[in-house]
């Protein structure tokens, strides 16, 4: 079974960092994700997907995402229920994640819309969950993940991306 999602877009406001009565922080966030079509008017429409991160990705989200900011989240897709005051049953989905990569720099938030230049620099790092961390730096040796760049910008042409 496998139950793992990827996601770029915008956050529609800053994240909400809290801590649980334990003392582990959790941040809490919403991503704005594009839908491939427009609708019948010619619109385009977006998803508003919640996201929550976990102890030491949760500060680190807190630190440098802002609203508006390109991001893209990797994790896994949670439903949970509870009761309300009124006695129904509410569902909540959200996406646990335990990778979050910062597209853009904070120069680039000015307006001018670089994040898929390749010459834009970027000034803070990628940053993923404990148990990616992990297993970054044992595959480094093998080679096996593609996705292993300690946090160095890649370089990418804009007609390689694909929005």
């Amino acid at each position: 079974m496998l139950n793992r999602v990827i996601l770029i877009g915008r956050l529609t406001k800053d994240p909400e960092l809290r801590y649980t009565p334990s003392g582990v922080a959790v941040t809490q966030f919403t991503l704005a994700v594009d839908r491939p079509f427009t609708a019948q008017g010619g619109e385009r429409e977006a998803d508003f997907i919640p996201v929550v991160t976990w102890r030491q990705l949760a500060e680190t989200c807190a630190n440098y995402l802002r609203k508006g900011r390109l991001t893209a989240v990797e994790g896994r897709i949670q439903v949970r229920n509870y009761e309300n005051n009124e006695g129904k049953r509410v569902y909540i989905t959200e996406v646990i994640a335990d990778n979050v990569r910062f597209l853009e720099s904070s120069k680039g938030e000015s307006g001018s819309g670089n994040a898929g230049n390749s010459n834009a620099t970027r000034e803070e790092p990628s940053y993923g969950g404990e148990a990616r961390g992990n297993q970054t730096s044992r595959n480094k040796n093998n080679n096996q993940d593609p996705f292993s760049d300690d946090g160095k910008p890649i370089d990418i042409s804009d007609d390689d991306l694909p929005f």
